[in-house]
């Protein structure tokens, strides 16, 4: 048997009452949920995707949380040699600004670029950041040579353009963009003082750097030694038999003490011509492995910009017969986030 209910006509008033207030606080409730995508979206970090390594880490020391960085092309990866992926596209499309090197490092990845940078802010930080335009360093054989981060005192020239480029999608972070930049610099001041120092130690009969490619010569320009690279300037072509001959003949000639492969190349044609080095007489020794085109793993010193260059340094000073000086106190703060030590 059912029992009925009955209710007054007051109950039904205030039964209307109760349901239009919860109907309010439904609808400002679906309101501010379809209100937190926007929200969130206005004030997430701008995305930025830079090429390669030494361009990201820059990027990311002057943008702190203003901004976050994605880069293309990660430890081991030959920047020369790269193809696009899907993912890049996608990351590129989403980005905010763009940034590369220019003078053609990023061979085939350039058409890409070119697309993007119609719609999107790109800025090719070598092209912008190293004035004047006369340091670039061009050749007869190979054309002009992207590895403008090799002298630290150039690279640090693409500091400003950045910070400027950066202040452009984040103008609220303007200040706080300087403040960093300005910090970075110093640092940057001081890592090429210390290289400096470090190189000076190396014997005049010993400054000759022999690489697998032909990355080298910023930083033999810089800081003092003459650049032998198997391989030209791109690494799109191997290194033929006269090349590794006339390497070797380099080194029996001149008594060169160790040669250097590099992370983004196969060390066969380096092994190659230590091989036929013996053969001549030479007694030179593999020296170690350098970042050329790529920096180390995130999360290790060897993989900023700073510690790549240090890394380079000391692999180059301490294989050559150099002495390797302490860091300087203005490299503290980045010593301590990896643990190294610095000059007191």
């Amino acid at each position: 048997m059912f029992r009925l209910a009955t209710i007054s006509l007051e109950g039904v008033r205030n039964l209307l009452r109760v349901g239009a207030r919860r109907s309010a606080t439904l609808g400002l409730l679906a309101v501010a949920a379809a209100l937190v995508p926007v929200a969130a979206a206005q004030s997430r970090p701008a995305q930025v995707v830079a090429t390669v390594g030494m361009i990201g880490d820059v990027a990311a020391e002057i943008a702190g949380t203003c901004a976050e960085v994605t880069v293309l092309m990660g430890p081991g990866v030959d920047p020369h040699l790269y193809q696009a992926t899907s993912g890049d596209v996608r990351e590129l499309g989403r980005a905010d600004l763009i940034l590369y090197g220019g003078l053609s490092l990023e061979g085939q990845l350039g058409d890409v670029l070119d697309r993007f940078g119609a719609r999107t802010p790109t800025l090719a930080v070598s092209e912008a950041g190293v004035a004047p335009a006369e340091r670039i360093r061009t050749s007869s054989a190979y054309g002009v040579d992207p590895h403008v981060w090799m002298d630290v005192s150039l690279w640090s020239g693409t500091i400003d353009p950045i910070a400027d480029a950066l202040a452009e999608v984040v103008p609220d972070c303007d200040a706080a963009l300087r403040e960093r930049a300005e910090r970075y610099r110093s640092q940057l001041l001081a890592l090429h003082a210390w290289t400096l120092d470090a190189t000076a130690t190396v014997p005049e009969d010993h400054r000759v750097l022999v690489t697998a490619h032909d990355a080298f010569e910023y930083f033999g320009r810089a800081y003092g030694f003459d650049v032998v690279g198997i391989q030209g300037v791109s690494t799109e072509s191997e290194a033929s038999v006269a090349d590794i001959r006339a390497t070797a003949e380099t080194i029996a000639s001149a008594g060169v003490p160790a040669v250097f492969v590099e992370t983004t190349i196969n060390p066969r044609t380096v092994e190659a011509v230590l091989a036929a080095a013996e053969r001549m007489g030479a007694a030179a020794e593999l020296g170690g492995s350098l970042y050329a085109d790529a920096m180390g793993e995130p999360g290790t010193p060897d993989g900023t910009y700073l510690g790549m260059l240090r890394a380079n340094t000391v692999a180059i000073v301490a294989a050559l017969g150099g002495e390797v000086p302490p860091l300087p106190p203005e490299l503290a703060p980045w010593a301590e986030r990896f643990g190294l030590e610095a000059a007191p």
